[in-house]
């Protein structure tokens, strides 16, 4: 189960790794907890688009139903209003009724549902600073942590699903580390490109340092990645940032997807290459 804020966050971060595994006929569930109802058009030739303009909240569905195609998984909407990326000096306050502001346990209840239904070994979401700290990022991470500790327990959620279910393994993505922007920075400047990531380097000291406990080589499904994140038209530029390093040269550089164990009730031994590490022989699971 992976838990996303957005729509779109579910092609940007992981994706990969998913239609990997749903290879190997692993069941996938991906959970949206918004609509990005909020969300800018950010691929300029969207931006005065009728049908856009028009209904935004259902052009964003269509796109997340084609990329959950893409990707071959299944897929949830939690239901809670985009709260919008807050901008300014000072910060002007959250809408009302947004998902960053509902009350923690309000949040997880159908969460906590979804898990008890679906019954993943594994879930994957953001770490605590949201990955960027977005608020409805962070509330998504406050959530996925809530559901996952507290989904097995009877006598928290009650009358929120049917018979407790306790996920094994908890994981942070780890997408956008120093690390893998630097070795594509470098790269751009040695072939004489520009580098798109100079303004993301550039006088930044304060870059959070994770540690990444598992890699997944998922090289092989980068193409269909990007098939998934296109799909999300209105927020991708197709000659935006990150298409300007070419597939060929992504998986060469970085073929791996990235991630940080948070909570393991297995063994697995680190580091990892391989999300059920410890989880298919406890679950009795095959490639």
């Amino acid at each position: 189960m992976a838990v996303h804020a957005h729509p779109d966050d579910e092609s940007s971060k992981g994706a990969a790794t998913m239609a990997m595994y749903v290879s190997q006929g692993i069941e996938v569930l991906v959970v949206s907890c918004t609509g990005g109802e909020r969300g800018d058009v950010l691929n300029p030739r969207l931006k005065n688009d009728p049908a856009v303009l028009r209904d935004i909240v259902e052009f964003r569905r269509q796109e997340m139903a084609r990329a959950v195609d893409i990707l071959g998984v299944r897929h949830e909407w939690l239901g809670f209003v985009d709260s919008g990326l807050p901008e300014g000096d000072p910060l002007p306050p959250l809408p009302d009724g947004c998902f960053a502001l509902q009350p923690l346990e309000s949040a997880a209840a159908p969460l906590v549902r979804l898990v008890r239904e679906f019954r993943p070994h594994v879930m994957t979401t953001y770490d605590e600073n949201g990955g960027y700290p977005h608020p409805d990022h962070i509330m998504c991470h406050r959530i996925s942590v809530e559901a996952f500790e507290a989904a097995g327990d009877p006598d928290r959620y009650q009358g929120h699903g049917n018979t407790p279910w306790q996920p094994l393994k908890l994981y942070y993505h780890q997408t956008f580390t120093k690390a893998k922007i630097m070795t594509f920075h470098e790269a751009l400047l040695a072939s004489g490109q520009e580098s798109p990531f100079a303004e993301w380097i550039d006088g930044r000291d304060d870059w959070p340092q994770r540690q990444i406990t598992t890699r997944i080589d998922a090289a092989e499904y980068f193409d269909i990645a990007d098939l998934a994140l296109l799909a999300h038209a209105t927020q991708v530029d197709p000659e935006g940032v990150w298409f300007r390093i070419s597939l060929a040269d992504r998986k060469r550089l970085w073929p791996t997807e990235d991630y940080e164990l948070a909570r393991s009730l297995v063994e697995s031994g680190a580091p990892e290459n391989d999300l059920f590490a410890g989880v298919r022989e406890h679950a009795g699971l095959v490639h």
